[in-house]
């Protein structure tokens, strides 16, 4: 039987290849200028995939708050727009919505393709204004990591939705660090948390991921962006790999621990996208226990 990581690695290169192909021009924006390890891993994995595929980097890239009009299209005249994957379509992180709902409004002479994003809203009417803007793109496709966020792009969105792994699984297997603790627990500290430590892991060594290393390259060019992301991925597996086995109420802690090999048990979030996830990809792997009946049962 193939492996998780290698089944979603295929799945990921065709997804993409749909849109790009050898040479192609591209654009990558909502780069995660911020320290959170998992959407750095997401960015590398979908850089590496559009290279390995078009055999060049972005013509352009932006975070949310950068994004210059005048100087995409001078750097990339022809070409698709690639949006960011992850967990923020929707509006628990109103700042990386609204930058996408821009760059539809706005951007509507080339292809937009939205990589894989876990859907959730909390408000109807932030729903249909989304589902609005949608509807307006002339070519707008949306990939989504998980089935009920595909069920609610069928249900609302006028777009080609399709269900694709996460893209930091383009990275690969990942070389294990040598263990200091017997559990390492990476447990939100954010507006998505929702658990709180049971009994079975107390006394774990607990942390989050979310400051970064006081010598981060500094720098908004391409290059110096690639660096950035690398150093914060690396310093998540450093940080993972300090346990022999890992608790973790992230979805990148799941990601990140099953390409180093750890064994690792799972809480669900806020609303439930690492059971969505897990139940889509990931759950016939031997490293993966599911922690919570929230998370085992969908609810």
């Amino acid at each position: 039987m193939t492996d998780v990581v290698t089944a979603q690695r295929v799945v990921l290169e065709h997804r993409y290849r749909a849109h790009v192909g050898p040479g192609d021009a591209y654009a990558l924006v909502d780069f995660p200028d911020h320290a959170n390890v998992g959407d750095s891993a997401i960015w590398l994995g979908e850089c590496e995939l559009l290279r390995a595929i078009t055999g060049r980097g972005p013509d352009y890239i932006s975070t949310w708050h950068d994004f210059d009009p005048a100087a995409f299209r001078q750097a990339c005249p022809i070409g698709t727009l690639f949006l960011h994957g992850g967990g923020n379509l929707g509006d628990l992180w109103p700042h990386h919505q609204h930058f996408r709902e821009t760059m539809l409004g706005t951007i509507c002479d080339r292809p937009v393709v939205q990589l894989p994003q876990s859907i959730h809203f909390r408000d109807d009417h932030a729903l249909t204004r989304f589902a609005d803007i949608v509807a307006g793109h002339p070519d707008f496709t949306l990939h989504v990591r998980d089935r009920e966020s595909l069920a609610v792009a069928a249900a609302h969105f006028a777009c080609p939705a399709q269900l694709t792994p996460d893209s930091a699984f383009a990275l690969g297997p990942q070389p294990r660090g040598v263990a200091d603790t017997h559990t390492l627990a990476l447990m939100r500290t954010d507006l998505e948390r929702s658990t709180t430590l049971d009994a079975s892991i107390s006394g774990a060594t607990v942390v989050d991921w979310l400051e970064d290393d006081a010598d981060l390259p500094a720098g908004t060019d391409i290059a110096t962006r690639d660096a950035q992301a690398r150093a914060r991925v690396a310093r998540g597996l450093q940080l993972l790999s300090r346990g022999t086995s890992v608790a973790t109420d992230r979805l990148h802690g799941h990601i990140l621990a099953t390409l180093l090999g750890i064994p690792h048990r799972v809480f669900d979030n806020s609303y439930g996208k690492l059971g969505a996830y897990i139940r889509a990809w990931t759950a016939t792997s031997p490293l993966v226990q599911i922690a919570d009946e929230k998370a085992a049962a969908g609810t």
